[in-house]
């Protein structure tokens, strides 16, 4: 698929029922999902992060990139078949394709993949949609918003950001990540890039999740409510 490679964003809840499982069951179906997990590992990067009481509809979230669609599809599919993953029902799913941005000539790390280096304690996903009148400005036009836009990122050098280009492919055009250690920074860079001229091709930009970046098996743990 030459450079590009694709991102899947994808939010599992669990059915409250598996926790009424004997303490041997449950002990099993963790240590299934966790085999499946490391299969997955060999073919693509996947980080967990836990949304347990976080999101209504969601206690874990998977971030994932790898080089095709069909390893995203066939590792999901084992995921979901192992042990505590019968138990799990996607409630959000978004996949992209990492690729150049029109806007930047030379990305910083910055604004590089949030699949290098090491893992921040908080990663913040949501899908991203703009206005037609957007695609319809002259390109120098366009280029000129997104220099501010991108100032005010930059001011912010604690939070990371990855887009991955959705359309064609999804129901939004773009996934937008962010990760950081430091929320009350991230939220500071939100509420600048609120007021930006970008702002007004915004047509969606929900639902956000909010993750804590943790190992699968602890986050498995929780989720029984057990230490092992």
């Amino acid at each position: 698929m030459s450079n590009e490679r694709v991102v899947h964003a994808w939010l599992l809840a669990l059915d409250p029922a598996w926790r009424r499982l004997t303490d041997a069951e449950r002990r099993g179906d963790v240590d299934e999902f966790c085999a499946a997990s490391d299969r997955a590992s060999a073919r693509l990067v996947q980080h967990a992060y836990s949304t347990i009481g976080l999101r209504a509809r969601g206690d874990l979230l998977l971030w994932r990139l790898g080089e095709d669609l069909e390893s995203m599809e066939e590792t999901a599919a084992d995921l979901l078949a192992s042990g505590i993953g019968r138990w799990l029902t996607p409630s959000m799913s978004m996949i992209g394709l990492i690729r150049p941005s029109q806007y930047v000539k030379r990305p910083n790390r910055q604004e590089q993949s949030l699949f290098e280096g090491e893992r921040s304690r908080y990663l913040v996903v949501y899908p991203f949609v703009k206005n037609v009148e957007w695609y319809l400005t002259p390109a120098d036009e366009r280029q000129r918003v997104m220099k501010g836009h991108m100032r005010v990122g930059h001011r912010h050098p604690q939070v990371r950001q990855l887009l991955a280009y959705s359309f064609g492919l999804d129901d939004q055009e773009f996934i937008v990540a962010y990760e950081t250690d430091d929320l009350v920074a991230y939220q500071d860079l939100v509420r600048e890039l609120r007021e930006t001229e970008s702002r007004r091709a915004t047509v969606r930009d929900t639902p956000i999740v909010t993750g804590i970046h943790r190992p699968l098996g602890e986050i498995l743990q929780r989720l029984d409510g057990t230490r092992r």
